[in-house]
């Protein structure tokens, strides 16, 4: 009996194709346990503001921030280059998990926290040329998110008015794979609303 690739049963059951060769797939219940999983990555983490350089300036992030990963995986963005911070015990133990869902041991992770509602995410796309399998074209990431729901956009890069909205977090993981990173953009916009803390972790492949 051959076996199924994880990463391709996951596509077929929770897949949603977005075209030009870009997909997402949204898995529920993860981390069942995400709140604990939260309080514990809390515990465990160095979080702290980022520094980032935007259109020439230093700007802190609305949010806290770690970047862990396998030794090999430096990391480029908005202006820096981030080299990883060791695996914490639990961090690694939440990457295994990730590894049984998607068939995929991913060598890096970024962890965003949201505090409240008034920390939140830029328009982006994680498109930098060291992220596999090939970027800009196939780019795999896992986003796991603890905590409270928070919404989560994608805009298509030529036709800003496509949008599709999401739900992310208690525990929920959103596979981007494809040329979703090439054609696509996304954020987690601020909101007014009374919300509870939220963390994101996305894994993804740095190349060697």
């Amino acid at each position: 009996m051959t076996s199924i690739d994880p990463l391709v049963r996951l596509r077929a059951e929770h897949g949603v194709e977005l075209g030009e060769d870009a997909w997402i797939a949204l898995v529920p219940e993860v981390m069942p346990d995400h709140a604990t999983a939260m309080a514990a990555l809390i515990d465990e983490l160095p979080l702290a503001p980022e520094s980032l350089v935007i259109f020439g300036k230093p700007v802190e992030t609305p949010r806290l921030v770690s970047f862990h990963g396998d030794p090999h995986a430096r990391y480029s963005y908005s202006g820096r280059v981030f080299d990883p911070k060791p695996w914490t015990p639990f961090l690694a133990s939440v990457r295994e998990r990730v590894r049984e869902v998607t068939g995929t041991r991913f060598d890096c992770v970024l962890v965003n926290h949201y505090r409240d509602g008034k920390d939140a995410m830029g328009w982006h796309a994680d498109d930098e040329p060291e992220l596999g399998p090939n970027a800009p074209r196939d780019v795999l990431i896992a986003s796991l998110s603890l905590g409270a729901m928070r919404r989560f956009v994608l805009r298509h890069r030529r036709r800003s008015e496509d949008k599709r909205a999401l739900e992310l977090g208690e525990g929920n993981l959103l596979v981007m794979g494809g040329a979703t990173q090439h054609r696509w953009q996304h954020c987690v916009p601020r909101t007014s609303k009374p919300v509870r803390p939220r963390m994101n972790l996305t894994f993804r492949l740095v190349r060697r």
